[in-house]
């Protein structure tokens, strides 16, 4: 199942955090920035959702400015379908090899980056590969199902303060 995981701020001084983000096993580094509002990957020329899935690559996703919402689905977790919020600085959302993901930028983009954990058979070509739903037939079940996704990270689910 994928994971939020918390990092470990170290150090603050007057409007300056310090943040250690490491990612143990991390062999290779993405930098991915979205200028506005952008959805990646694109819909299909139908409209289709589409989607990344890594076979041979663990994802380490930091939002480092501005947020992104992540649409996941894994058909090896109980509950196959999950929306999730990473905010700027909040958390690092790892993905499983085998999962499918897409997201969508804040109206006014985001920078995101990711630790990667590659196995030696993780290429260019094998890893971002564009799926279409509308050409796998689990997945457009799926998303036609009218199942709604399990929510994950948003603001009303962050704990007040007392």
């Amino acid at each position: 199942m994928f994971e939020l995981i918390s990092f470990h701020r170290f150090r603050d001084t007057p409007s300056v955090q310090f943040f250690d983000i490491t990612v143990a096993d991390s062999n290779a580094r993405d930098l991915v920035f979205h200028d506005g509002p952008a959805t990646s990957p694109n819909n299909s020329a139908q409209g289709g959702w589409q989607f990344y899935l890594h076979p041979n690559q663990e994802d380490n996703l930091l939002a480092v400015s501005g947020g992104r919402t992540f649409y996941l689905v894994n058909f090896a977790w109980e509950y196959p379908f999950h929306e999730v919020r990473l905010d700027a600085n909040r958390h690092i959302l790892r993905l499983p090899p085998g999962t499918f993901h897409r997201s969508v930028s804040d109206p006014k983009g985001s920078l995101v980056i990711n630790q990667a954990v590659r196995t030696a058979q993780a290429t260019v070509q094998s890893e971002f590969r564009v799926y279409n739903s509308d050409t796998i037939p689990r997945l457009r079940r799926l998303l036609n199902s009218g199942l709604q996704p399990m929510r994950h990270g948003f603001i009303e689910d962050w704990p007040m303060a007392a």
